[in-house]
């Protein structure tokens, strides 16, 4: 038995102007960009990535693995054709080969150039070499899904958390039902429906309602067997495309079919009924900062979710901080900002030395209308590193990252942490490799919207969401969408019901 295991993720900012090119799928591996074969397995053993599971399955099994590709990247802006086509051809090829199975670790929101749904291309010419052969994809769950994505799979698992904490358990689930599948113990179906509907990434979790229902309904239903699996996806709203939007997809066995359609409806009718509390209207970052700056205790953790890299945002964007410092809020650490001209600089300078840089604001933003704008900082270098670590804590558990060259400038009331690479703080040794324990400070400012729950959550009495400028926006309407499916709620008029937007089975 040979399996095919490919991991190809990205999440596509299209309103970000900054480009993702074939070194920057290097987010967990062990060079700079993509790694294949043993390094590939390396990357992933042992991790909370869908992948990993995938490997544990074919332990399981003693089946051949070819890990065609191990390719991860931060969100950003769109994909290059060139990037796309070099991560690609050696899937393609491994499963042009003959396999028993392909097993995919992506994201599902994934825009390249010429390619508005990327990963839909990636499945249609596996589908090309391979008619017959079962392809299993782990998604994100903010996928944003296509007809021609659902048509070529034959299984789809998504996550049930966000923070995504469950990575892992989505492939195991995948897994089962390939074994089943394998074992001519099921026939899988899929049934899948996109509703006209945007959300807000802030209020999409499933630990909470408005979303928490529906997904609790969705797992319930895979862990009594009414369907093989079932995933929703709140999709990811900063995608110009037509397949964006939420979507709920059922794994039925065939002879279940009928019973997997009624739950369609009712997993779709919740979230419909339910639009409205997906949207939140938030207060300028200034009012905000300036209550938060009366808070009597710390750590007060102030997250900056208009410029999140893992939505896409450059985190360079200073308004936020600016603010904070004519406020005179001290006691406190902010980061990571991505600036390699001010890390340079600062490890230029060297341990202990007085620098004053013109810190972020590197970066012009025209999708919503903001140009870069740079904060002088003054202050004194007291720690240079290398940026690399271990996740430890419960999301992506044991992949090992890098920022790039990393330094600290202390400047007397707030430590700053700048890097060379831009990574979302959802892991504490993001601050601890760098010597800094945030949990000793008052205000910790971060750019993130979920995730940071999973590393930092814990450690706050206070959390204060911050809407601060960039393309990681919560309000719609700033955005121009050029290829969004209209109409679409909260942007048009009141629509008068459900738009069935999803096909039946793949194939006959």
């Amino acid at each position: 038995m040979r399996f095919v295991l490919a991991l190809f993720k990205h999440e596509t900012n299209t309103f970000s102007t900054q480009p993702t090119e074939l070194q920057s799928f290097s987010r967990g591996s062990v060079r700079e960009g993509p790694c294949h074969g043993v390094e590939a397995v390396r990357a992933s053993q042992g991790t909370n990535n869908a992948v990993a599971a995938y490997l544990d399955l074919a332990k399981e099994l003693n089946a051949e693995v070819d890990f065609a590709i191990y390719a991860n990247a931060v969100p950003s802006g769109i994909v290059t054709r060139a990037a796309f086509e070099a991560i690609v051809a050696p899937i393609v090829a491994s499963a042009a080969k003959g396999c028993d199975a392909i097993l995919l670790d992506l994201h599902g929101a994934m825009v390249a150039e010429g390619y508005l749904d990327a990963e839909g291309e990636l499945l249609r010419r596996l589908r090309a070499v391979q008619s017959d052969t079962p392809i299993v994809a782990a998604l994100d769950f903010h996928a944003n899904l296509s007809a021609e994505f659902i048509r070529h799979a034959d299984v789809v698992t998504g996550y049930c958390t966000y923070p995504h904490v469950d990575v892992y358990q989505t492939g195991e689930r995948a897994a089962r039902t390939l074994r089943a599948m394998l074992d001519k113990r099921a026939e899988p179906v899929l049934l899948w429906r996109r509703l006209p509907m945007l959300t807000q990434i802030l209020n999409q979790s499933p630990s909470r309602q408005p979303m928490k229902d529906i997904m609790d309904k969705a797992c319930a239903a895979e862990s009594s067997g009414r369907v093989l699996n079932a995933s929703v996806f709140a999709g990811f709203p900063l995608a110009d495309t037509p397949y964006t939007g939420l979507s709920i997809v059922l794994v039925a066995d065939k002879n279940k079919q009928a019973d997997a359609v009624e739950l369609l409806d009712e997993l779709a009718d919740m979230a419909w009924r339910r639009r409205a509390d997906f949207i939140t209207e938030y207060d300028p970052f200034e009012k905000t900062l300036a209550r938060a700056a009366l808070l009597p205790d710390g750590p007060v953790l102030l997250v900056d979710h208009g410029d999140n890299c893992a939505s896409g945002g450059t985190t360079d964007e200073m308004s936020v901080l600016r603010e904070m410092m004519a406020l005179g809020m001290t006691d406190a650490v902010a980061g990571p900002y991505w600036d390699p001209a001010s890390v340079e600089a600062l490890i230029s300078a060297g341990m202990g030395a007085q620098c004053t840089i013109d810190l972020g604001g590197k970066t012009d933003m025209p999708a919503v209308n903001l140009r870069g704008k740079p904060l002088r900082v003054t202050g004194t270098v007291v720690n240079i590193t290398d940026g690399r670590y271990t996740v430890t804590g419960p999301m992506f558990t044991g992949m090992r990252l890098s920022l790039g060259r990393t330094a600290v400038l202390d400047t007397g009331g707030i430590l700053i942490l700048v890097s060379e690479k831009p990574q979302e703080p959802f892991d504490a040794g993001i601050f601890t490799h760098a010597g800094i324990l945030p949990e000793t400070k008052k205000f910790i400012l971060i750019k993130s919207k979920q995730h940071f729950l999973a590393g930092f959550g814990s450690l706050a009495k206070h959390i204060v969401m911050v809407a601060g400028p960039g393309v990681c926006g919560s309000d719609f309407s700033q955005f121009n969408y050029t290829n969004l499916e209209r109409p679409m709620f909260p942007l048009d008029a009141e629509l008068g019901g459900i738009a069935l937007m999803g096909p039946g089975p793949r194939r006959p």
